[in-house]
């Protein structure tokens, strides 16, 4: 079974990640307009009518902007838990029942052959949640938007092959930056959003239980640079005699194209 993995956009801009495992295909967040949506996945060979599903991590606007007409138009399904459905209630008036799917997080259900995991995630949202994805004897995972990697989390992913996982800032250049101190510290908290060192401890631990292919994503336009978050990652993997290139496949997330596929067989 052929697996693809690509971030399409990933950022503060907007988020959306295409995952496809033989012929089921679908989308996590549609935080783009519906054109460039369709423009990426074109790009990579996926028609938008060709999708499963659109899998909902929380109602924040780089995660849900395009959603709205992008599933209409094509009348695609799209799953969210209950509390971001109601976060969401105003923002999603193109959707009809049959296409608003209620899918708790820690639970799994099926979209094809594709077997897929919800995670809680620490997020200062109604409830956000990554998933994770089975199919053919291989696992992947898409989890950003969370202030720490909860313990419960990261055995959760242990053994998930491929990730795109949050790198979000430089806590560091966050901290001298013009952001109001409360932002700042909404984005340094437990509720924030994931750093470049926490991401690659988090990394560290899930290189050595089997990932092999990894994404950093939802970088920072104004905290983070790409240069930046692969130096902390690097550096921390270093310790642990792990070298991507070598020992790992690592890509980095952009703002306004695909960084790249992650692929399995």
């Amino acid at each position: 079974m052929q697996w693809k993995v690509c971030p399409l956009f990933s950022g503060s801009k907007g988020n959306a990640t295409l995952v496809q495992a033989g012929d089921t295909a679908v989308l996590v967040d549609a935080g783009v307009s519906a054109r460039r949506l369709e423009g990426a996945l074109k790009q990579q060979g996926v028609e938008p009518g060709q999708l499963r599903a659109v899998l909902v991590t929380h109602e924040h606007s780089d995660h849900i902007s395009g959603l709205n007409i992008f599933a209409e138009r094509y009348a695609l399904k799209v799953y969210a838990n209950e509390q971001t459905w109601k976060a969401m209630n105003g923002q999603m008036n193109r959707l009809t029942a049959v296409q608003r799917i209620v899918v708790e997080p820690d639970t799994d259900f099926f979209i094809g052959g594709l077997n897929v995991e919800t995670y809680a995630t620490p997020h200062d949202s109604a409830c956000s949640q990554g998933y994770g994805f089975y199919a053919g004897g291989r696992r992947a995972a898409v989890v950003t938007d969370l202030g720490h990697m909860p313990k419960g989390l990261l055995e959760r992913l242990c053994g998930c092959e491929t990730l795109v996982l949050e790198c979000n800032h430089d806590e560091e250049m966050l901290r001298e930056g013009p952001y109001p101190a409360y932002l700042k510290t909404r984005i340094l908290g437990r509720n924030g959003h994931l750093s470049n060192a926490a991401c690659g401890n988090a990394l560290r631990v899930l290189i050595n239980r089997g990932a092999r292919q990894i994404a950093l994503a939802h970088l920072s336009q104004e905290n983070n640079t790409p240069l930046l978050a692969r130096q902390t990652v690097d550096h921390i993997l270093a310790a642990d005699d792990i070298l991507p290139g070598r020992d790992i496949r690592m890509l980095t997330g952009r703002q306004d194209e695909a960084a790249g596929i992650l692929t399995m067989e």
